[in-house]
């Protein structure tokens, strides 16, 4: 019966020395750590832009500083019929090409008639049968009805591509009528509308991008005009930009700007994905030291492309820091590197 009760003791204390065994210790073992993978960056020196981004569409460049417009609606100066379309859509012109001709056969018959007044006072002047008055007076009334024939002749105001053709022989036609429409496809713009809040730091002179179908192209053109007034009903400004020859743009297609309000030169620069916010809101990278990530609270500021501006205590350009895997990580971690 005693043998029998010192078992049973032996039993029991075996159970409570199991019991008091933490998850994941055994005796003369070390504490299991987590290893997280992670990818990481390098944090380097830049120089990063800021950006306004604003939506507009191309059009002809407007007249200013007394140069005509890139675009053209044509009119004509009188009302008539359209004798002559000389002209087709698409089809490039030089400046002084007649386009249109109105019917011009009362106006022939009265510059013929000036003409031959006009001659007989010069026979009449040299034998005293007419004054010098009277051959002024058949001189400005020649010019006069020359003028008045050349006003049935719509010719191009510049060199440009024939846009549209409205009208067509026989047809008749006033003043408020549109011809045809012409544009210089080398002088073009892109207006935009900017909101008031993103205006700080827009100015004449500084370089646009253009962002058609996500993809920026390769040819740049700068504001050209910024309105100094805010539309009441938009909450919005005026913008301008030129659109240099050959880029590609047409008029009416809507575009994507990206104007450079700001240049910053040699600045920290980290990653954008590895910059997160920690638990309590922060802004943090993790700084890997050795086989441990790091957190480290950062100042963040211009963000450019694939890399955001970042100042910090003790960062320094090459440091490493995490990228993918960045979000979440604890204050301080053992990691394991994904791709090497």
């Amino acid at each position: 019966m005693k043998k029998s009760f010192i078992s049973l003791f032996a039993v029991v204390l075996s159970a409570v020395a199991l019991v008091g065994c933490k998850p994941g210790e055994r005796e003369g073992s070390d504490k299991v750590v987590t290893e997280v993978a992670v990818q990481v960056g390098k944090l380097t020196r830049a120089t990063l832009h800021r950006y306004v981004t604003a939506y507009g569409t191309v059009e002809p460049e407007p007249a200013r500083d007394g140069n005509p417009g890139g675009g053209a609606r044509l009119a004509p100066p009188m009302a008539g019929i359209v004798a002559e379309v000389n002209c087709a859509e698409g089809q490039r012109v030089e400046k002084g090409a007649l386009l249109f001709r109105l019917d011009s056969r009362p106006a022939d018959v009265a510059v013929e008639f000036a003409k031959q007044t006009y001659e007989r006072q010069k026979k009449l002047l040299p034998i005293g049968g007419t004054s010098q008055k009277a051959l002024q007076e058949a001189e400005q009334q020649l010019a006069a009805a020359r003028a008045q024939q050349a006003l049935l002749r719509i010719e191009a105001p510049f060199a440009g591509v024939v846009a549209r053709v409205n009208a067509r022989p026989g047809e008749a036609v006033d003043l408020t009528s549109v011809l045809g429409e012409l544009v210089d496809v080398a002088r073009l713009i892109v207006t935009a509308s900017v909101p008031a809040a993103e205006l700080e730091g827009l100015k004449v002179g500084q370089p646009a991008e253009f962002v058609v179908d996500e993809k920026t192209l390769m040819a740049h053109g700068a504001v050209v005009f910024l309105s100094p007034q805010v539309d009441v009903k938009t909450g919005a400004a005026l913008l301008r930009a030129s659109v240099p020859a050959g880029a590609g743009l047409r008029p009416g297609q809507y575009v994507q700007l990206r104007i450079v309000s700001e240049e910053r030169n040699d600045r920290l620069a980290a990653p954008a994905e590895s910059v997160v916010k920690n638990e309590e809101g922060g802004t943090v990278i993790a700084l890997v030291e050795g086989d441990k990530a790091v957190q480290k609270p950062v100042k963040a500021g211009v963000r450019d492309g694939a890399l955001i501006e970042v100042e910090g205590d003790g960062l320094k350009e090459g440091d490493t820091v995490v990228t993918v895997g960045a979000y979440g990580l604890p204050k301080e971690t053992k990691i394991k590197f994904i791709g090497r």
